[in-house]
């Protein structure tokens, strides 16, 4: 755990996306935070632990979800799944589909496995999963506040955790190079070599507090409830009649799917709330304490 001096910053912004708006001056006490998300690795240590079962990997209850169609009840999760070609960026549910037997272990359906994926950070884990994680660990979720003051890396106000410039990628100097895992390429079909899934952690140059992966990688989940500062287009999930109702929790820092010209939320004041019953593959977290 890298321990972080509580103090004042700036959260949000006014000049992205409406519910990052608006950009407030906030104060957060001390705290530490994982250099990290989560890995693979470190989930299956706890799951051996303790026997837990995930909740993508528990039969679904059909009470719990009236009118939803048969062939989706069953254990599953959200898979990401690349188009053929270049499509309406508007219609989610073309590169998103449910898919049964999907899980932490499975990511992307059955047949898959982490077996190479050690270091990757565990993806398909709802929220009371990131939970039980963190307090078996001796931990909890970080607050939104937190995550954010974290992630800029004592860069108070930048876009980036990097800073202001964009990534320079073939540029030489401290802030050339790669930057994070967020989507190059056409999205949602044609990743550059390299990208269009999650790497393993620590793949990128660590933010100003030593921490890695607070931009891109995975969204993260933390323990606020997510309240809309604005009426905005989710980017990362298709609406579903089955998640009406649904709590949602803020998860921050974008995922290897945040692309420029799509859905450019790798930077820290970006945030989405997320139905706390469902995983994705795209979404991690990291702990605090």
């Amino acid at each position: 755990m890298v321990g972080i001096a509580g103090g004042t910053f700036t959260m949000g912004s006014d000049a992205h996306y409406p519910e990052e708006a608006p950009a407030r001056r906030v104060t957060v006490d001390t705290f530490a935070i994982a250099p990290e998300p989560v890995t693979n690795r470190e989930f299956a240590a706890f799951t051996r632990a303790t026997g837990y079962r995930t909740v993508a990997e528990r039969p679904l209850d059909p009470a719990l979800f009236p009118g939803a169609p048969p062939e989706n009840l069953h254990a599953g999760s959200m898979v990401f799944t690349g188009t053929s070609g270049p499509v309406d960026l508007r219609h989610l549910s073309q590169w998103w589909a449910w898919t049964p037997g999907a899980n932490w272990r499975r990511p992307f359906g059955p047949g898959s496995t982490i077996a190479d994926r050690a270091d990757h950070p565990v993806v398909h884990v709802a929220h009371e999963d990131a939970a039980a994680y963190a307090d078996w660990a001796g931990g909890r979720l970080p607050t939104e506040a937190e995550w954010e003051y974290a992630a800029r890396g004592g860069l108070d106000g930048a876009e980036f955790t990097w800073g202001n410039d964009p990534e320079r990628p073939g540029a030489a100097g401290p802030q050339g190079g790669p930057r994070a895992n967020y989507w190059h390429g056409e999205f949602p079909w044609r990743a550059d070599r390299g990208y269009g899934s999650t790497m393993p952690v620590g793949s990128f140059p660590p933010n100003g507090y030593g921490l890695h992966d607070t931009a891109g990688n995975v969204w993260e989940w933390t323990s606020d409830p997510y309240v809309e500062h604005a009426t905005a287009h989710d980017c990362c999930a298709p609406e579903t009649d089955e998640h009406a109702g649904v709590e949602r929790r803020v998860v921050k820092g974008g995922s290897f799917l945040c692309a420029d010209s799509y859905c450019r939320r790798y930077r820290p004041a970006a945030r989405r709330g997320q139905e706390v019953d469902t995983g994705m593959s795209h979404i991690g977290f990291r702990i605090a304490a």
